[in-house]
C-alpha cells in the first residue's frame, strides 16, 4: 500500500498534488514529465490546450476545497478569540509562520481541535503510530481527511461524494475505486454513487435484489464490516468484479445513532494485507461521513425510499392502540456521543400482556433491556429489534422461544414476534402461547372430531392435560391421574398391543402423525372400541416437545360395519383361502409365543419376551425365541432366525425350537446345545439354514454361559452403558454336517440387563449392521423402571425398515 505521506499536499507549487496552484501555461512547451509538445501540429496543439485546461480545473478544485478549509478555521477563531473576520485572518497567517507549516494545514489543525470529532481520533492515532517523520505524514493526513469532508459535504449528490473521497482520502491509501450503495427497507441495495468503475459496470450494478449474497450485503449485515483479503477468494460476486478479480475489498455500514443507511465499499487492485487500526478507523470515518449523505439521497430517490420520520412516534402509538394483538412501541435511547445503547418503550397497547404479569404502567416508559433485561442473551429479542431500527428490515418469527426473558422470573413462553420500523420509531409485536390458550386449542380439536376427548402431553417435563370428557372416557374421576402415551398398552387388550406399538412408534420416533384403534379396557369391567389420533408438536429447532390430540369412542359407530362390510364384499372371491392363511398364521404365532406369556418364577431374576410379527401376513418368518426353567434350575434363553420366509420357513422354525428346548434336558452346555441343533438344521428337508444363540442362565452363580451359531451377540446393560459381548466363534446352523461352537462365560451383577434379539430389530436397507447396533445400544442405555417397558421402549424406537418378524427376550439381575 502506498504510505500516506508520499501524498502529502502543499500550497504552492506541486501541480500534481491534490492542493496544487494553477500553473498558467504561456504557449507550447514541453510538458511536466518532459515530454515536448509537437506545436506544428494541430491536434497536438489541441492536446496540450485540453491537459492544460484539465490541470487548472484540478487546481482550481483543490484551492476551493482548500479555501474552504481555511474560512472554516477562521470562523473558528472568531468565535474563541471574539475577534473580526479580517483579525482572524491575519492571526490564522501568523500562528502558522510561527508553527512553521501552511496556513491550510495549520487551518485543519484548529478544525481538529475545535470538532474532536472522529477525523480528529483518526488523526491522533495515525499521529501515535507514527514515527520521526510523524509531524509531515500527521498533516498530510489531517488536510487528506478534512478536504475529503469538505468535498463531501460541498457536493450535491453521492457521486460527486465517491470522487471526493477516492481522490482526497482513498487514493493515498491504494484503493483503486469506490462504491457508495444505499440500503432499502427490504433488504435491497442500490448503487447511489461510485468512482473508479467503468460506465457500463456501474449500470449493471446499480440495483441489488434483497437476499443477494454480495460483498455489500455482508458489510450491511456484519455490525464490523466485511475486510476481504481476496474477492476470488471468497467467490463472491461484487461490483469491479472482472476489472479486479484478485484485488481485495473492504465493506462497512455506513451508520448514525443506531441508523445503517448504507455501505462503503472500497476496491483494490491487488489482494490487501492486515490492515493496521489507524487505516481501520479512517476507513470507518469516511463510512460515517457517507452515512450523512445518504440520509439526503434516501429522502428524494423513489427507488429507495425511505419512511418518514414520525414525531416523537405518536402516530405509531395511535397504529398500535388499533392493533388487536399486543404491541410496544420503542424508540432508540443515545448516549451522550449519539451510538445507540438501548431502546425505550415509548408506548404499550391495550391488548399487551407482559410476560412476568406486571401491570402496563410498569412497563410503559421503561428501557427494553431495564424491563427485559434477558432480551439481549439466548432469545436475542434485543439485537432482533437493533438490526431492524438499523436496516429497516422487518423480522418476523413463529414459536420463538423467549424462555427466561426476564430475569429472576421463572418463565417458559412461546410466541409469535413481529418487528417492524416505522420512521424513529419500531413496533414490536408478541403474542404469547399461555393456558388458556393451549385449552381453547384442545376444546377445537374436540369439536372438530366430535364424541372425543381431547389432551396434550408434554414429553419434556412430563406434565399431562386432559379434558373432562376424556376422564369419563378412561371412566375415571377428574382428580385422578392421567395415563401416560407408553403406558397406553397396560390399559388396552392384549391383542391389540402390536398396533399400538406400531402407533407410538410413529408418533414419538419418526415423528409423524398417527392414529389406530384399539379396545380400552376400563377401571369398571367396561370394554370400548376406541380411536386415537395423535401429532406431534416441535420446537423451532425441529426438537419433538409435546404431543397433542384426541381419543373417540367408536363402540356405536356405524361407519365401522360400513368399512367391514366394503372389505367382505372385496375379499369375497378369495375368503376361503383368506381364512386358511389366518388359520394357519395365528396357529405359527401361537406356535412361536403363546397368546398368554406366564413369567418365569426364578429368584433374583426377571424375565421378559417379545414378539413382533411382520406386518404383511405373506412376510411371516422363522423368527423364534424360548425361556423355560430347566429341572436342573438353569434357565434357558436362546432366540434364533431361519433364512427366508414363508411356509417352509415357519414349520422349520417350530422344528429347531422344539429340537433345542428337548436337547436342553440333558444338561449339555450351550455349545454342545448347537451342535446338536446344527445337525438337526442340515438333516432337515430343504437344506435349511439358521442362525442362532444359546444362553444358560446359572441362578445360584449369577452367571450366563453362552454359544452362537451366525447370530448377533446380546447386548450387557450395565448402569448407563450398552456393548455387545464379545464375539465367540460359531457358524451358521445347517451349513455343515458337524460344527463345534465355542463357549464364553459372563458374570451379571445386581441391575444387569442382558438382551438377546433377532436382525429384525435393527436391519436397514439403507445402512450397515454397525450403523444400526449402534443406534440400538444408544436407546438401550436408557432403563425404564421396568424390564418391560425397557424391551417396549427398544421395539417403540426400532429403526428397522425390512418388515421382518422381530424376536426379544431381556433378563435383569436382583
Amino acid at each position: 500500500m502506498r504510505p500516506p505521506s508520499s501524498d502529502r499536499p502543499h500550497a504552492h507549487g506541486d501541480a500534481g498534488g491534490p492542493f496544487a496552484s494553477a500553473s498558467p501555461t504561456a504557449g507550447p512547451g514541453p510538458e511536466p514529465d518532459g515530454a515536448p509538445v509537437p506545436s506544428a501540429s494541430p491536434v497536438g496543439r489541441l492536446a496540450a490546450t485540453v491537459e492544460r485546461l484539465r490541470r487548472e480545473v484540478r487546481a482550481a478544485q483543490a484551492e476551493a476545497e482548500g479555501r474552504a478549509l481555511i474560512e472554516l478555521a477562521k470562523g473558528i477563531l472568531v468565535e474563541r478569540l471574539q475577534c473580526g473576520p479580517a483579525q482572524a485572518a491575519r492571526q490564522l497567517a501568523e500562528l502558522a509562520e510561527q508553527a512553521k507549516m501552511t496556513p491550510l494545514e495549520f487551518a485543519v489543525e484548529v478544525i481538529n481541535q475545535a470538532a474532536r470529532d472522529k477525523m480528529s481520533e483518526v488523526t491522533e492515532a495515525f499521529l501515535a503510530a507514527t514515527s520521526e517523520t510523524a509531524e509531515s505524514v500527521v498533516d498530510a493526513a489531517a488536510v487528506r481527511l478534512r478536504a475529503a469532508e469538505s468535498g463531501a459535504l460541498a457536493a450535491d449528490d453521492t457521486q460527486a461524494v465517491a470522487d471526493s473521497l477516492l481522490q482526497q482520502a482513498l487514493q493515498p491509501l491504494g484503493a483503486v475505486a469506490v462504491a457508495i450503495w444505499a440500503a432499502g427497507p427490504d433488504g435491497s441495495l442500490s448503487l447511489a454513487g461510485s468512482a473508479g468503475f467503468s460506465p457500463v459496470e456501474a449500470a449493471r450494478w446499480r440495483y441489488v435484489p434483497p437476499d443477494v449474497v454480495t460483498v455489500a450485503r455482508r458489510g450491511l449485515t456484519e455490525r464490523d464490516g466485511q475486510w476481504i483479503t481476496s474477492l476470488a477468494r471468497t467467490g463472491l460476486p461484487s461490483i469491479g468484479r472482472h476489472q479486479h478479480p484478485d484485488g481485495g475489498r473492504a465493506a462497512l455500514p455506513a451508520g448514525t445513532g443506531g441508523r445503517v443507511h448504507g455501505v462503503l465499499e472500497i476496491v483494490w487492485a491487488e489482494p490487501l494485507a492486515p490492515q493496521p487500526p489507524r487505516i481501520i478507523r479512517q476507513v470507518e470515518a469516511l463510512a460515517e461521513l457517507c452515512a450523512h449523505t445518504l440520509e439526503t439521497y434516501s429522502l428524494v430517490h423513489d427507488s429507495v425510499p425511505e419512511p418518514r420520520v414520525l414525531p416523537d412516534a405518536a402516530e405509531l402509538m395511535d397504529l398500535a392502540d388499533g392493533l388487536h394483538d399486543p404491541a410496544l412501541v420503542l424508540v432508540p435511547h443515545l448516549d451522550d456521543s449519539g451510538h445507540l445503547v438501548d431502546f425505550r418503550i415509548q408506548h404499550v397497547n391495550s391488548r399487551f400482556l407482559d410476560p412476568a404479569g406486571r401491570p402496563r404502567a410498569v412497563v410503559n416508559g421503561a428501557l427494553l433491556l431495564e424491563a427485559y433485561p434477558m432480551a439481549a442473551g439466548e432469545s436475542e429479542l434485543f439485537q432482533r429489534v437493533e438490526r431492524v431500527y438499523a436496516t429497516g428490515e422487518p423480522f418476523r418469527a413463529r414459536r420463538m422461544n423467549l424462555t427466561a426473558l426476564v430475569d429472576q422470573v421463572p418463565l417458559s413462553a412461546i410466541a409469535d414476534i413481529s418487528i417492524s420500523r416505522h420512521g424513529s420509531g419500531v413496533l414490536l409485536l408478541w403474542r404469547i402461547e399461555d393456558e388458556t390458550a393451549r385449552l381453547a386449542s384442545l376444546l377445537q380439536h374436540a369439536q372438530r372430531l366430535g364424541r372425543i376427548g381431547g389432551f396434550e402431553e408434554n414429553l419434556l417435563t412430563g406434565e399431562i392435560t386432559w379434558n373432562g370428557q376424556l376422564f369419563d372416557l378412561y371412566g375415571r374421576s377428574p382428580s385422578g391421574t392421567p395415563v401416560p402415551l407408553e403406558e397406553l398398552t397396560a390399559h388396552a387388550h392384549a391383542d391389540d398391543t402390536d398396533a399400538i406399538r406400531r402407533f407410538l412408534r410413529t408418533l414419538l420416533h419418526q415423528r409423524r402423525p398417527a392414529s389406530t384403534a384399539f379396545r380400552l379396557q376400563r377401571p369398571d369391567g367396561v370394554t370400548r372400541h376406541i380411536r386415537i389420533v395423535a401429532e406431534p408438536v416441535l420446537d423451532t429447532d425441529g426438537r419433538l416437545f409435546a404431543v397433542r390430540g384426541a381419543y373417540q369412542d367408536i363402540s356405536a359407530q356405524h361407519w365401522t360395519e360400513v368399512a367391514l362390510a366394503a372389505t367382505r364384499d372385496q375379499l369375497a372371491h378369495t375368503e376361503q383361502q383368506a381364512t386358511e392363511r389366518n388359520r394357519l398364521t395365528l396357529q405359527l404365532q401361537h406356535a412361536i409365543m403363546p397368546p398368554t406369556q406366564a413369567p418365569l418364577q426364578v429368584p433374583d431374576l426377571q424375565v421378559a419376551v417379545r414378539y413382533r410379527p411382520a406386518e404383511m401376513e405373506q412376510l411371516v418368518g422363522g423368527d423364534w425365541y424360548d425361556a423355560v426353567v430347566l429341572p436342573s434350575g438353569m434357565v434357558l434363553l436362546c432366540v434364533g432366525d431361519v433364512a427366508g420366509h414363508g411356509m417352509e420357513a415357519a414349520t422349520s422354525m417350530v422344528v429347531l425350537r422344539n429340537a433345542l428346548r428337548g436337547l436342553a434336558v440333558t444338561g449339555a452346555g450351550p455349545g454342545q446345545l448347537l451342535s446338536w441343533l446344527n445337525i438337526v438344521a442340515h438333516h432337515l428337508n430343504g437344506a435349511v439354514t439358521a442362525t442362532a444363540v444359546c444362553g444358560l442362565y446359572d441362578p445360584d452363580r449369577h452367571t450366563l454361559r453362552w454359544a452362537r451359531g451366525g447370530h448377533l451377540p446380546p447386548v450387557l446393560v450395565r448402569g448407563a452403558e450398552a456393548t455387545p459381548l464379545p464375539l465367540v466363534r460359531g457358524m451358521l446352523l445347517g451349513a455343515v454336517p458337524e460344527a463345534q461352537y465355542e463357549e464364553a462365560e459372563v458374570q451379571l451383577a445386581a441391575g444387569d440387563t442382558l438382551l438377546m434379539y433377532t436382525d429384525g430389530l435393527i436391519e436397514r436397507r439403507d445402512r450397515s449392521v454397525e450403523e444400526s447396533l449402534k443406534q440400538l445400544l444408544t436407546t438401550a442405555r436408557t432403563a425404564p423402571r421396568t424390564l418391560d417397558l425397557q424391551l417396549d421402549r427398544l421395539l417403540t424406537y426400532s429403526k428397522s425398515d425390512t418388515d421382518d418378524d422381530t424376536c426379544l427376550v431381556g433378563i435383569r439381575v436382583g
